[in-house]
């Protein structure tokens, strides 16, 4: 039965196989091993395999060719470091391939996450669109100046161009409160209006604080 050759170029796998052989002990050193011929034989390759396989081994000195005496094994060394280097290039291009389809899978969940956001925006414009009462909600809490203070007395609507509908105070929610509604700290503040009311509310909460940092 001949020697089975593994995947790859024909002659690379030959050359890899005898260097194999000749770094196992197989062969040793002053050995002549094959005539071209006789070798394309036992491995049912062509000769232009055999020769090939062969030039790549003297060229590595591992054996040496000679006309008509045939193939002498010339160094056990070189034909570790053959192998040696094989296995290296093998694992490295093991890993190359395993990073190229993790990244590959990466960028197609990335884009799939990006698509699955864009619908979520798009859904919630459009739902928003349809329900322009459906109120904002902010937490007050912290050291806002607000805190203590009526209703009334923040000029809410002026400065933001937004209604408040509720406060939630502990467990209690107040709807349409009254101008008297003193906030405290912990209240959730509801309140409606455009796209851009969330922004100015904070804006306008943000820069009570700092009026009143500068009053001291």
């Amino acid at each position: 039965m001949s020697p089975s050759l593994g995947h790859g170029a024909r002659y690379q796998q030959l050359a890899s196989d005898i260097a194999s052989r000749i770094a196992e002990g197989d062969y040793q050193v002053g050995d002549k091993i094959f005539a071209r011929s006789s070798l394309a034989s036992q491995y049912q390759v062509s000769s232009e395999t055999a020769r090939k396989a062969v030039c790549v081994l003297a060229e590595l000195g591992i054996v040496e060719a000679e006309k008509g005496s045939g193939v002498t094994v010339k160094s056990r060394e070189n034909a570790l470091l053959f192998i040696s280097r094989k296995r290296e290039a093998k694992t490295l291009s093991h890993l190359k391939n395993s990073i190229l389809e993790k990244v590959e899978r990466q960028m197609s969940e990335t884009a799939e996450l990006k698509k699955q956001v864009k619908m979520l925006v798009d859904l919630t414009e459009r739902f928003r669109a349809t329900n322009p009462f459906i109120p904002f909600e902010v937490t007050l809490e912290g050291n806002l100046p607000s805190l203590g203070k009526k209703v009334s007395e923040l000029c809410f609507w002026q400065s933001t161009s937004a209604t408040v509908v509720a406060i939630k105070k502990k467990e209690n929610l107040i709807l349409s409160p009254g101008g008297a509604t003193v906030l405290e700290d912990g209240d959730v503040l509801y309140f409606v209006g455009d796209e851009g009311s969330y922004a100015r509310v904070k804006h306008f909460l943000q820069t009570l604080q700092i009026k009143e940092a500068f009053d001291y």
